[in-house]
């Protein structure tokens, strides 16, 4: 059901990046290898609830990075990846049954992953970023909407950072997470704000 990572989640930033991730055109972003920072990110999920509700929850504790090549996105790569047990929602109850063998089956599939395989520039600080998501055991390939939020030095911690927003939708039935089709829709929404902070080796 919330097969997000991506996800990834996800995170699928790394195009944006490449091209437009630069406070002006004389200071584009250093290259390297950028991490992505946890906690200032937010993975989350609506799903349509029998046709009466959109049911929202979040996924936390994602980790990444981005290996950044300015004014080259082809050559960029970005990897995520973001534990399932983290699945949280507004029900006790329903976390539970989010983590067992009916869905998500944490125990047995702790992560979902996001590795790109391909980056299309499709305007001014905007792209969508085709990648490897696996989920539930199942590995297909997802393209994801991202828009660049921000480049620059943070304030608070002084570190170079590219911030972006990514959204897309997947089917959870693509990944054998089935209960309750149709009636909890098969369609999921991600919607990811993930900040990326550079690493100096």
């Amino acid at each position: 059901m919330l097969k997000c990572s991506t996800l990834v989640v996800a995170l699928a930033l790394t195009p944006i990046l490449s091209a437009y991730a630069q406070p002006s055109p004389s200071q584009p972003p250093p290259a390297g290898v950028y991490t992505l920072e946890p906690h200032h990110t937010q993975v989350l999920f609506a799903i349509n609830h029998l046709g009466f509700s959109t049911f929202y929850g979040t996924f936390s504790g994602a980790s990444g990075t981005l290996k950044l090549i300015p004014g080259n996105p082809a050559y960029s790569q970005l990897d995520v990846s973001v534990p399932t047990a983290s699945v949280t929602t507004i029900n006790d109850t329903l976390n539970g049954e989010l983590r067992g063998a009916e869905w998500l089956d944490a125990t047995a599939f702790p992560t979902m992953t996001f590795h790109s395989t391909k980056i299309t520039m499709t305007g001014p600080g905007t792209a969508d970023v085709t990648g490897d998501l696996t989920l539930h055991g199942v590995t297909r390939s997802e393209t994801l909407q991202a828009k660049l939020n921000a480049p620059g030095v943070n304030p608070m911690d002084k570190a170079y950072t590219i911030g972006f927003e990514v959204s897309g939708h997947i089917k959870r039935s693509d990944f054998g997470v089935t209960k309750y089709v149709p009636l909890v829709s098969d369609d999921v929404q991600l919607i990811i704000s993930a900040p990326f902070e550079h690493k100096v080796i």
